[in-house]
Formats: C-alpha cells, sequence, structure tokens
C-alpha cells in the first residue's frame, strides 16, 4: 500500500512551533516573567501561572 502525503509540505513546522512556545513558558517561569503572542488577532501576555491578559 503507498504512502499518504501530509496534508501539508512542511506539517512538521506545527510540532515545532508548539514545542517552542512551551520552551518559552518554561523560561517565563524560571525568570518571574511572561511571554507575549497574538492570540485572535491581539497581542496578549500569557503569564506562568496560566493568566492571559490582552497587551495594552
Amino acid at each position: 500500500m503507498a504512502k499518504q502525503k501530509p496534508e501539508r509540505k512542511y506539517e512538521w513546522i506545527d510540532k515545532w512551533v508548539k514545542m517552542t512556545g512551551e520552551r518559552a513558558l518554561i523560561d517565563a517561569k524560571a525568570n518571574n516573567t511572561y511571554i507575549v503572542y497574538k492570540k485572535d488577532g491581539v497581542w496578549v501576555k500569557h503569564y506562568p501561572n496560566g493568566e492571559i491578559v490582552p497587551d495594552k
């Protein structure tokens, strides 16, 4: 049986991005800070305690 093609050419990037974000949150916790990223079109600050607030 033939091997199925992945849906996207660079499907591995999704996993890599997720792992990078998780590592950033671990570093933020170790340094008592937060990470910033875009969620639903809005920039947010994500604190290690799980709190997510819009960036002003």
